[in-house]
């Protein structure tokens, strides 16, 4: 037996592996089963379930045909968008639960967790009604008091991406809390008595040392604004198409599975290559101080 072989079989023998078992069988059957599932289905014939001719990409070939790679490239825009908007929005309040609110950060956090617990989509339609929409709550209060029309932001690519920034805020600030708070204050304070500006302390200290929680908070942000419907759906409409929509109207109104399952598949395969290729791009030794 050679000396990998032994490795590999001393390693399925640890008691931590065997008590692993059940929860590598559970992955493997919720997570990675579906998967494989939907990656045949992209290749069988459209609207049906069977692969009598063999595989086909003609799925594909007619998602680029019909110009589906547009919602995807919105996509993806979006989801850009909406870390760079919580990036800017995310750091002042991260810094200050951090490291100047003290006792009252906890009040903070309660005030940023609080929505969470209120359905996504309740949550949307109040925007609707109450600033979006131009007959809304605020719309009227403002021609009522002010004599001012507020013009209509509904079914825009701002509303949506308002709405993606709102719901995904949590996902950006907490792993951000995280990272700032790996920056020690005597650090900081030996910084600024050496003559560093507020702008060099952020640059040089804070941001290198927060980098972990900022580059957690950001990819999550990103997946998750990547495959968002709810948001697009409400605040878009019919104007503002993403990708997860046609995934949708592809599994449910148009009952193709296998056109579904080939967007999906692309979805997949984009957002993770994408991934893996900026995290091949940044030392994660380094950033999470490992030797």
């Amino acid at each position: 037996m050679s000396a990998l072989a032994q490795r590999l079989a001393g390693f399925l023998h640890q008691p931590g592996f065997q008590a692993a078992v059940p929860v590598l069988i559970l992955l493997l059957i919720g997570f990675f089963g579906p998967l494989v599932l939907v990656a045949v289905f992209s290749f069988m014939p459209a609207r049906s379930f069977k692969l009598d001719g063999g595989p086909t990409l003609e799925n594909y070939r007619f998602a680029f045909e019909q110009s589906y790679y547009l919602s995807l490239l919105r996509s993806f825009a979006f989801a850009a968008g909406t870390v760079a908007v919580l990036a800017l929005v995310c750091y002042p309040v991260a810094l200050g639960m951090a490291k100047l609110f003290g006792r009252y950060a906890g009040v903070l956090t309660l005030v940023m967790v609080l929505p969470l617990f209120v359905s996504e989509n309740v949550r949307l339609f109040g925007w609707v009604l109450f600033l979006l929409k131009g007959g809304g709550v605020l719309a009227g209060a403002a021609k009522a008091v002010f004599g001012i029309e507020l013009a209509d932001m509904l079914y825009s690519n701002s509303a949506t991406l308002m709405g993606l920034a709102y719901v995904y805020l949590p996902f950006m600030l907490f792993p951000m809390v995280l990272g700032l708070s790996m920056v020690s204050r005597d650090v900081v304070e030996a910084a600024s008595d050496l003559g560093a500006s507020r702008w060099q302390i952020m640059r040089e200290i804070e941001l290198p040392l927060a980098l972990p929680g900022l580059l957690i908070g950001g990819l999550l942000t990103f997946v998750l604004s990547l495959g968002s419907l709810t948001e697009s759906k409400v605040l878009g409409g019919s104007k503002v198409i993403m990708i997860a929509a046609d995934i949708e109207s592809a599994f449910t109104y148009g009952q193709n599975w296998p056109l579904g399952s080939a967007l999906s598949v692309l979805l997949l395969v984009l957002a993770g290559g994408l991934v893996l290729v900026v995290l091949s791009k940044l030392n994660l030794d380094a950033i999470l101080k490992r030797r």
